[in-house]
Formats: structure tokens, C-alpha cells, sequence
């Protein structure tokens, strides 16, 4: 009975909106990874973009930002 009640849940899914089309699992894999690979990529640029900007001075730095490129900034030997 477990099948076939998961036929007919199936089934209403289907009729409430007749456009949708079941993928396999592969499909869905495949399309997770060029999602992750895109987000990647935008990520990758952002944080090479961001980089860019703190080198030229365009952009204020952040705290944590600041001690990685300026340590000497917290430098608390002096008193």
C-alpha cells in the first residue's frame, strides 16, 4: 500500500500544477553542482574584486581586514 499511496501523493502534486516535471536524481545533482560552481565563481570574484579595492585604497577596510593587511596597527607593546 506504501506505493501506492505515494502514487497518488505524486498525483495531486501533478494535477495542482501541471507544469512541473520530475527529474531524477542525476539531474538534480548535476544541476546543484553548476549551481555551487556558479556561487563559487561569484564569491571568488567579489573576494578578488574586494582584494582589488583595500590594494588601491578605494574601499575602508574592516577590523578583520585591517589586522590581516596592518598588524602593526594593534601593536599594544607600547604601553
Amino acid at each position: 500500500m506504501g506505493a501506492e499511496e505515494a502514487a497518488m501523493e505524486q498525483e495531486k502534486l501533478a494535477s495542482r500544477n501541471p507544469r512541473t516535471i520530475p527529474i531524477t536524481e542525476t539531474q538534480f545533482l548535476s544541476w546543484k553542482r553548476q549551481k555551487d560552481a556558479e556561487a563559487s565563481a561569484k564569491r571568488d570574484e567579489t573576494a578578488r574584486k574586494r582584494a582589488d579595492d583595500i590594494a588601491s585604497g578605494a574601499v575602508q577596510m574592516n577590523g578583520r581586514e585591517l589586522f590581516l593587511h596592518q598588524p602593526w596597527v594593534f601593536d599594544n607593546s607600547q604601553y
